[in-house]
This record gives structure tokens, sequence and C-alpha cells, in this order.
């Protein structure tokens, strides 16, 4: 019994990448029962982070591997706005420490496991008229398998931007905007057809043309949902935002 319990953990530690967290079910591919985990959890061969979710002993988790395991619990899951731009090199300022910015379908809360070891924050949000297994323009960070999902400049962005007046400073998005020179039109085009914000793509138009960006002058406003004629206006602790058709 001893001998199998110890091929077992060769082969976990075999399959196991460093940094690497697991989950029950993960386990229990490699013919690791619930009794079995919680002996070598006893032992120290394994330490348990929160119920039904383990790495190895000196080996804390890593973010991209993290992150990616979040996914397989969170419909649509996906590193965007801020900490997108910022991983695709685009960033007003840099924090020590920022925190990242995860969106998804559904509500829910990320686990404490995780915030403890990378400050985050989780959104709800529906941007886009997608599917939550089909976003749109987000890939594997990298086009590495496995990578975490990761919202392409252009999604980011306007992530960004809907979140003015509710807790994204204008100013930041401003500066934000004017960094963003080398956005594919194309893509963006793609994404301002799909989007449910008019504030969004208002304000998209707006600051790019104000900020004399590439992409906007490839723009036809008249093709994008602008919504009515009258101006878009909201008031929070920032001031007034006025965003004319």
């Amino acid at each position: 019994m001893a001998t199998v319990r110890r091929d077992k953990l060769n082969t976990l530690y075999t399959h196991m990448a460093p940094g690497t967290p697991l989950t029950s079910e993960d386990l229990a591919v490699l013919g690791i029962s619930a009794d079995l985990a919680v002996h070598y959890v006893r032992a120290g061969w394994l330490e348990r982070l929160a119920r039904g979710v383990y790495c190895r002993p000196n080996d804390p988790p890593a973010l991209h591997p993290s992150i990616a395991l979040l996914q397989r619990g969170f419909d649509g899951l996906h590193v965007g706005g801020k900490s997108a731009l910022d991983w695709h090199g685009i960033r007003h300022f840099v924090l020590q420490r920022p925190v990242l910015h995860l969106y998804g379908w559904k509500a829910g809360r990320l686990p404490e496991w995780f915030t403890q070891r990378f400050p985050a924050e989780y959104r709800r949000k529906r941007l886009f008229e997608e599917h939550p297994v089909a976003l749109l323009h987000v890939r594997p960070y990298g086009n590495h398998e496995g990578a975490p999902l990761v919202s392409a400049p252009e999604r980011a962005l306007l992530e960004v931007l809907s979140e003015v007046g509710v807790r994204q400073p204008l100013q930041e998005a401003r500066d934000l905007v004017e960094s963003s020179y080398s956005l594919r039109a194309d893509v963006l085009r793609d994404l301002l057809k799909r989007c449910t914000s008019v504030k969004t793509v208002r304000l998209c138009l707006q600051l790019g043309r104000e900020l004399s960006q590439p992409w906007a002058d490839k723009l036809d406003p008249s093709q994008l949902p602008k919504g009515s004629d009258r101006p878009w206006v909201s008031r929070s602790a920032a001031g007034l935002l006025v965003l004319k058709p």
C-alpha cells in the first residue's frame, strides 16, 4: 500500500508543473482519492490552499496557472481592462503592486487563497454581444497553450472606458487612450459594432478624435451604435460627463 501511495505521489509530482494549483478533480484523474489527498497533506507532501484546492509544499501558486484554474469555474473569466493593457505594454504609470482586474459573465467572488496572494478585483461585465465560451478578441496570453485568457488591447481599452463615471477616473482613461496609438482600427471597429454600451462607443470616438489617434480616423461613426441623437449625460463625484452623438 505504501508503495502504491509513493507511486501515485511520484506521478503527481511528475504531472504537476511548478507553481500550479490543483483541484480534487485533478487529483482524482491521477488516481488520488480525497482520503489519500488528506494523507498527503498530513504527511507534508501536499499543501491545502482551500477546500478542494492544493499545491506542492514550498511551491506557492504562480499567477498564470492560478488564473487558468479560476477560469474553469467562472464563465468568461479573463484578464481585462487596465491589467490587460498593462500586460500588452500600454500604461500611463507603473504601480508597485497593481490590482489585477478580472472580468467574467456571472456574479461571483474570487477565492481567498487567490486574493491573499494576488491583489485582484472581479467584475461581472457583459459589454459586447458575444458568448462566454467565444469571447470577442480574448486569447491565451502570448498565444501559449494553457496561459490565462487576456483581452486584446482594443477590447481592454473599451473595458476601461465602460467604467468611466463609475469607478474609473476620466483623466486616467484619457491618458490611456493617449497611449493607445498602436491600436488596430479593424479590431476596434469589430468590437464597437457589437458593443452594448452607448457611453463606451461615444467616449471612445470622442477621446480618439480629441487626441488625434490614427485609429480614430479609420472609424465611421455612422456605422457604430451611438444611440439616439441626444447627448449622453452622466453625473458622478468627478463631475458631469457629456458625450455628444
